[in-house]
């Protein structure tokens, strides 16, 4: 969000920014201060609309981290230099070190939020490489059996079929 006193960064426009865009790309942090305007015409959303649930999350955020027992989180984060702050204001993180620098204090908002601070429920699990590549490694086999079947060169063919038999499954009968 906006700084006191930042202007615009676009050349030309002048107005008072009001959107702090910070972008890490190959590890290198670039930072730009936009007003509405700007920030609209780069397909950046400059503030959530009065009375959406976002507002209203982030004054309860507001209010429920006012509380003295929360931890404080002084330092910004090393990677894209987003304050604690920062991220009450907008309720984005900066970067994905952002979890790691703001540890203390997201901990105790997602016990708020999700009634716990560890993962409980279903992990996806993409697919096995080295299983599809078996698997397109036997079709490949297979299709080579079946030409050299088709040709008649059964000594071929018999070599593909042991090593198809070395690569396929056993199937439990």
């Amino acid at each position: 969000m906006s700084e006191p006193d930042r202007i615009c960064d676009r050349p030309n426009c002048g107005n008072a920014a009001c959107v702090h865009l910070t972008q890490v790309v190959d590890n290198k942090t670039s930072t730009q201060y936009l007003c509405k305007a700007c920030a609209q015409a780069k397909g950046i959303s400059a503030l959530p609309a009065e009375g959406s649930e976002v507002v209203d999350f982030m004054a309860q955020l507001a209010e429920g981290d006012a509380e003295e027992d929360t931890p404080r989180v002084a330092e910004p984060c090393a990677r894209c230099g987003l304050t604690f702050e920062g991220f009450r204001e907008t309720g984005r993180l900066g970067c994905p070190h952002c979890y790691t620098s703001f540890e203390p204090g997201l901990r105790r908002l997602l016990g708020r939020i999700h009634g716990a601070t560890r993962h409980v429920g279903k992990v996806y699990l993409p697919p096995d490489p080295d299983a599809a590549h078996a698997d397109r490694r036997l079709d490949d086999l297979r299709r080579r059996l079946r030409r050299a079947v088709d040709s008649e060169d059964f000594e071929r063919a018999a070599v593909l079929r042991d090593r198809i038999s070395e690569i396929e499954p056993v199937e439990s009968s």
